[in-house]
């Protein structure tokens, strides 16, 4: 019997790139623990552990398309962490998504298909909601041109 494979992917279902992780991820076999970042954002210190752990700055989860970025000015360089921090906090939409969290590590998983580096072996066909095939009928990632 397989190992328990947990994994917590933060989540928007308004975006198709997260719908399309969180559907990968179900493709795999595995219910994955579902944390709809806007409802239920991640705590700071915890965030911070999630970016360490992917290798990413705060500055690279910003998410800046449909979000308050500009009206925030959060593009100046010379803004902190602690100050981006600050706005992430204070406007969760600020954060890019989907993060996903496995044993094999943590990926902001943009695009949606890069969840599949940190996932079991797919159970069959996938294909984005934009019709793009990913993963082919035996579970193997499907080239792109």
């Amino acid at each position: 019997m397989a190992e328990p494979f947990d994994i917590v992917i933060y989540h928007n279902p308004d975006c198709g790139t997260s719908r399309n992780t969180l559907a990968m991820i179900r493709n795999a076999g595995v219910e994955p623990h579902v944390i709809e970042y806007l409802k239920t954002p991640p705590a700071r210190a915890l965030l911070m552990q999630l970016l360490a752990r992917a290798g990413l700055s705060v500055r690279d989860v910003v998410r800046e398309k449909g979000a308050p970025f500009a009206a925030l000015n959060l593009g100046d360089p010379a803004l902190t962490d602690a100050q981006l921090l600050d706005a992430i906090e204070a406007h969760p939409i600020l954060l890019n998504r989907p993060l996903v969290v496995t044993p094999k590590g943590v990926r902001l998983c943009r695009p949606s298909e890069a969840v599949l580096d940190l996932l079991p072996v797919q159970q069959g066909a996938f294909v984005k909601e934009d019709g793009e095939q990913v993963v082919d009928e035996h579970g193997r990632r499907v080239a792109t041109a």
